[in-house]
């Protein structure tokens, strides 16, 4: 009879609820396990699989499995990485303080290495990128890292390549973006262009004087085997003067004229 009263306290729908609790509390449990072993990678990135704390594989892209609780899922992307390398102040081969500023391409390559080799790959590959900047830009003058900047960053990322890749990192580009120079430095490097300038400039003028003398010679052999040329450029640079409209007048004096007076002069310096 109390068992009857006890049954009758609770309805029927509260005592279909309870019954229902042990189901919820397993679907609880299946929908958190799936959420937990349930990764999803993009096409980019891979997942370095730790079990029990030993490397199993590489996994992804796409949708991977993993064991909650004894699986440990890292995540690397194989993407190109850009990179600033802060500007660093380097004293050049030749005693020059400079500030030099540069970028560098990498990418993983190995996303074991990458993960298993160095704690944290981007901070040391700056760090890294930072040093080796300034140790090579110290050993070369002013003049080559400013007109050589192309072997420079195949230098530097050549180096930097070769101590990367145990790491699993390939970089593939350095690039020098920025040398500052100081104002003192600058204004000598100006006088210096300038300085160059003039003597180039200097140069090609004599270049054209003295090919300019080889034209006159030649056209002086020419005038001496035809006499009456020497009269008719006379007369040609006559027509030129009165096309101006001045009030010169010039008349030309006959070469046989003067060429009397040449001739007596040679007769006198002979017989002395």
């Amino acid at each position: 009879m109390a068992g009857l009263c006890a049954y009758n306290f609770f309805p029927e729908g509260i005592m279909n609820v309870f019954d229902l609790f042990p189901f919820l509390f397993v679907l609880v449990l299946v929908v958190g396990f799936l959420a937990n072993a349930i990764r999803i990678l993009p096409e980019y990135e891979r997942g370095v699989l730790f079990r029990l704390g030993r490397v199993k594989k590489v996994r992804g892209p796409g949708i991977v499995l993993i064991i909650p609780g004894i699986d440990r899922l890292v995540r690397v992307s194989l993407r190109i990485v850009a990179m600033d390398v802060p500007s660093q102040d380097v004293i050049t081969h030749d005693n020059v303080t400079v500030k030099v500023s540069a970028v560098i391409y990498f990418r993983v390559v190995d996303a074991v290495r990458a993960v298993v080799e160095m704690e944290n790959y981007l901070y040391a590959t700056s760090q890294l990128s930072q040093t080796t900047l300034r140790s090579v830009l110290g050993q070369v003058d002013l003049d080559e890292l400013l007109a050589n900047r192309e072997k420079i960053n195949r230098e530097l990322q050549e180096i930097l390549d070769r101590q990367t890749e145990p790491w699993g990192v390939k970089v593939s580009t350095v690039e020098v973006k920025n040398i500052d120079l100081p104002q003192e430095m600058q204004r000598a490097i100006a006088k210096q262009a300038e300085a160059e300038r003039e003597r180039r400039a200097k140069v090609i003028h004599a270049e054209g004087e003295l090919q300019a003398s080889e034209k006159l010679a030649q056209a002086a052999q020419v005038m001496v085997a035809q006499p009456m040329s020497l009269q008719l450029r006379y007369l040609q640079t006559l027509t030129e003067i009165a096309a101006e409209k001045n009030s010169t007048t010039i008349f030309p004096v006959p070469i046989d004229l003067i060429k009397i007076f040449m001739d007596r002069w040679d007769q006198v310096k002979k017989s002395d």
